[in-house]
């Protein structure tokens, strides 16, 4: 039975797209005998009906490339800024979806990207969604595309700092990416040997930071690697957030709206968080601190082995789904195998570093400090 599939990128960009895009595509074509439809820059595309059809040829040699070929946004389905106002689209998106007779669309992104396609599920959308993202953060799924891409690019920062950190009698404070997640920091960290790895989940102090690095010069290592995540705070600000956490659950209307954006606030200041630790840290011990943002260097690049084995593997199992007609899932993986995941069981979750986590046990029982 021939199959009408429509699909999209959404978020922010990711190893491993346009392999998911090039497996879900090469699969249709298999299977059903069809072109799949591709919507440019997410759910704006959708909205705008700005489409290209993805035959065999617009697929071909995209498996190695990074990035996306159909473009990206964070354009939300009910709050798309059109005109200058923020309105609900999403009763254009499903005339497109009618108007091009789609079965099912596909929507490739990280958690806002589920909780946007579960919105439009609920219009009765036949919807399935890929889990992909450099933070490793989905719900539902035991790892994301884009993440050993982004591991390994974090991991090799690490290594080329440590040279010239040897070459000084310096501390070296890496900001690595990741959201209000660890795995990233955390995995590049242990792999990159870093002597200290900060991270959301286990909020430090700086005063036992400043402590470990001393005992370091102490017993004669000329320099500490210090790997950062971006959402990582000291006890003091992590204390503040867990309360406007715990009252934002309670509030309602406005009174939400407005914790929210004081969440929103405290949060967006990542990088002068970090800042100010490098130059608290350089006062405590007394030892010249430089500061490297890796940013969105991450983020680059084409995808690594596993992410191509990985978003090939994820977009195959889509269209098995699609021919068994299930829909509103996202495609998880656990172990080799892969798993349709209900998506109201993912909307709004997110997945943490649990800290009894193999990987934090391993880089205790190494040395590294965590500042807890």
């Amino acid at each position: 039975m021939t199959k009408h599939i429509g699909i999209l990128t959404s978020g922010g960009d990711s190893p491993g797209l346009n392999a998911a895009i090039r497996a879900v595509g090469k699969g249709a074509h298999k299977v059903f005998g069809t072109d799949i439809v591709g919507f440019y820059e997410g759910f704006r595309g959708l909205m705008s009906n700005r489409s290209i059809r993805l035959g065999m040829g617009q697929l071909s040699g995209i498996l190695t490339r990074g990035g996306t070929i159909l473009g990206t946004s964070r354009d939300k389905p009910h709050k798309m800024p059109v005109g200058g106002k923020l309105l609900d689209m999403t009763d254009s998106m499903v005339e497109t979806y009618r108007k091009h007779q789609l079965d099912v669309l596909v929507c490739l992104g990280g958690g806002g990207t589920q909780k946007n396609a579960h919105l439009l599920a609920e219009k009765g959308l036949n919807i399935i969604t890929l889990p992909k993202t450099i933070d490793n953060d989905v719900a539902g799924t035991d790892v994301t595309f884009g993440f050993d891409t982004a591991l390994g690019i974090a991991t090799e920062a690490l290594d080329r700092l440590h040279s010239t950190a040897h070459s000084h009698h310096r501390i070296i404070v890496v900001e690595i990416m990741g959201h209000n997640t660890g795995w990233l920091a955390l995995g590049a960290g242990l792999a990159g040997g870093a002597d200290v790895i900060l991270i959301p989940e286990i909020p430090y102090n700086v005063e036992k930071v400043a402590a470990a690095i001393r005992s370091r010069s102490r017993d004669g290592k000329r320099f500490s690697i210090v790997a950062v995540s971006e959402g990582a705070m000291p006890l003091d600000l992590a204390a503040k957030v867990q309360v406007l956490l715990e009252k934002k659950d309670q509030a309602k209307g406005k009174e939400r709206r407005k914790i929210k954006n004081h969440l929103t606030e405290l949060r967006s200041h990542r990088s002068e968080h970090t800042l100010r630790l490098t130059r608290r840290l350089e006062r405590l011990t007394d030892l010249e601190s430089r500061l490297t943002i890796l940013g969105h260097l991450q983020r680059g690049g084409a995808p690594s082995a596993a992410d191509r084995l990985l978003a090939t593997r994820i977009g195959s199992a889509c269209i098995d789904f699609i021919a068994e007609g299930r829909y509103g899932i996202m495609v998880g993986v656990q172990g080799q195998g892969t798993v349709a995941v209900p998506l109201e069981e993912i909307v709004g979750r997110r997945k943490t570093v649990p800290i009894d986590h193999p990987w934090i046990r391993s880089a205790r029982q190494v040395g590294t400090a965590f500042g807890d």
